[in-house]
């Protein structure tokens, strides 16, 4: 199974209010942005990095850059949603010396968790800065970009303090995964420059291989195979977006030689290297 990088973020920020009723499949695709989902209606289940979340309305999924991720979609009810596209750039600009905006994405990460469900007291001003948001950008009126980035900024501001404040909703059915794939995934994530064959995971979280192949795709929907090149990838793309040369980056990012590299690389992203950064950035 193939996972691509969908979409290419130039601006500061893009919202798209969606609503649509429609078959939709998706393949497991990852951003090189920051993305925020604000589930409003349907019956949709979002499955992130081998867990899956069952959504209510107003539910919402803060998605880290090159985190794998696909919804599954009821196509018998309407599907709103409203998704919001994040530039590092732009975040990083809105940074303070003893505040980061981006930390409630950086917590999501470090406990695998990327649901935000509030009760109903919290939840009036989240759609009161929602509907902000989205009326502004819909506007021509006097200023109305710096009045978007205004209510954007809020937005981040209020699900920060959420996170931090630990005032999330625990409601654990909304939420199936297994443990040990999870540290599975935590461990693959963490040693993607080491040796993470089939064998070495078997050994290190004693489980039969065959066993471990099969539950890894029952859970995750991906092979462990796919799974550890596409990441490898993802992390030679950064290296290489960063100015290290492209023999280092593959590397550095757990290729035991260039050509394997190239090959996974074509494979994946049906260009070479050198064709999807001329192309990309």
């Amino acid at each position: 199974m193939e996972k691509q990088k969908k979409g290419y973020l130039n601006d500061d920020f893009l919202l798209f209010h969606l609503k649509d009723q429609k078959h939709q499949e998706f393949e497991f695709h990852y951003h090189d942005f920051k993305k925020i989902i604000i589930f409003l209606s349907g019956n949709v289940t979002y499955l992130i990095e081998g867990k899956t979340y069952h959504l209510n309305p107003w539910d919402v999924l803060l998605i880290n850059n090159n985190e794998l991720h696909k919804p599954i979609i009821d196509p018998s009810v309407p599907y709103e949603r409203i998704i919001i596209w994040l530039n590092s750039d732009f975040l990083e600009s809105h940074n303070g010396k003893d505040y980061d905006i981006t930390t409630c994405f950086h917590l999501a990460n470090r406990k695998s968790f990327n649901l935000v469900r509030l009760d109903a007291k919290l939840l009036d001003y989240l759609k009161m800065v929602i509907n902000g948001l989205t009326e502004s950008m819909n506007s021509n009126e006097f200023a109305n970009s710096l009045l978007s980035n205004t209510f954007l900024i809020q937005l981040l501001i209020y699900l920060n303090r959420i996170v931090l404040e630990q005032k999330n909703i625990n409601e654990h059915q909304a939420l199936k995964y297994d443990k040990q794939i999870e540290e599975i995934l935590r461990y693959i994530n963490n040693n993607l420059s080491s040796d993470i064959s089939i064998e070495k995971l078997s050994d290190v979280f004693y489980i039969n291989r065959y066993h471990l192949m099969h539950k890894f795709k029952d859970e995750t929907g991906y092979s462990i195979h796919n799974y550890v090149i596409q990441k490898r990838l993802i992390q030679s793309l950064e290296y290489i977006n960063q100015g290290i040369p492209i023999t280092k980056a593959s590397e550095l990012s757990g290729f035991n030689d260039y050509s394997s590299f190239l090959r996974s690389f074509k494979k994946f992203y049906n260009k070479t290297p050198r064709e999807y950064f001329d192309q990309n950035y």
